[in-house]
């Protein structure tokens, strides 16, 4: 009879600690989802409010619609920030893959002190993008950095201003984003090759495929979901490219290497034009949307 008693009062104790063990995760992460849903996506919530404001130095609560975003589209700056972003997103992102790619399949065959290459290839991704931007403007400037050097080297003749020239400074942005992350792509490319089965490689090799042809029809083809996850990494990296630019060229000379993200920033504090800042941020936000959500949403089929 008292064992019995027992079991009934054990029954209780048990599920108080069963419910205890759920509900703790919950209990912990609950304070850094409130922090989030506050000052990540509460924010995101704000700025897409100011952009249908007239807010200027501060933010201000007086609607106009849509106005700002047809000022926005009328405005010089920010059509050269796109077209500057179209160019660099593009060659951005097409030379980090064929170099990341060239070097994936270079490591793949397994060469002498991989880790050590690898390591080396990587290393450009652990710095932040301000040093990146420091190092490569003084690597570029004509009076200290590559000019410099070769001139004295004896070759007189020899000229590389593109970080003072309008028409050329872009690329110099290009150059130095590709130098730091094309190891990252790299990394990404090497861990797709190496989950591809061999067994396949090796049939193929012997019904007489040349390697050109065994990576063509073979490899790279089944690198798409690899090639689908740097290409998102890639293009959001480069719709929100701001330290990297600040740091190398300040957006100059002029306008020549401004993006959308400088532009926000410039007209947010320092030309108070809080409004249209805004309708800049919540445009590149929507960018980015438009990148992330396809490449979601296909993850989450293929899983199903």
């Amino acid at each position: 009879m008292a064992s019995t008693t027992d079991t009934h009062r054990d029954v209780p104790q048990r599920a108080g600690s069963d419910w205890l063990r759920d509900a703790l995760p919950k209990l912990v992460l609950s304070p850094s989802l409130a922090i989030v849903l506050v000052f990540v996506y509460g924010f995101i919530l704000f700025t897409v409010y100011l952009s249908f404001t007239d807010s200027r130095i501060l933010p201000s609560y007086g609607w106009v619609s849509w106005l700002n975003y047809d000022r926005l589209f009328s405005i010089r700056e920010w059509k050269i920030a796109v077209v500057n972003l179209l160019i660099f997103g593009a060659l951005y992102i097409v030379i980090c893959c064929v170099l990341g790619l060239a070097l994936a399949i270079l490591l793949d065959q397994k060469v002498r002190a991989e880790g050590f290459i690898r390591t080396i290839y990587l290393y450009p991704m652990a710095l932040s993008f301000i040093v990146t931007g420091i190092a490569w403007k003084w690597f570029l400037d004509p009076g200290i950095g590559l000019q410099a050097v070769v001139r004295s080297w004896g070759w007189e003749s020899f000229t590389f201003t593109w970080i003072k020239d309008s028409d050329m400074a872009i690329y110099t942005i290009v150059i130095a984003a590709v130098w730091q992350t094309s190891g990252f792509v790299m990394a990404m490319f090497l861990a797709g090759l190496r989950g591809i089965d061999n067994e396949v490689m090796k049939a193929a090799q012997i019904d007489g495929a040349s390697s050109f042809a065994l990576y063509r029809r073979i490899v790279i083809p089944q690198l798409r979901p690899a090639f689908m996850s740097a290409f998102v990494v890639l293009a959001h990296m480069a719709i929100k490219s701001y330290d990297l630019i600040i740091a190398l060229t300040g957006g100059g000379p002029g306008t020549a290497t401004s993006m959308p993200a400088t532009f926000m920033y410039s007209y947010t504090f320092t030309r108070n034009q809080m409004g249209i800042g805004a309708a800049s941020a919540t445009i590149m936000m929507m960018s980015i949307a438009a990148i992330m959500v396809p490449y979601i949403y296909s993850e989450l089929r293929e899983k199903k």
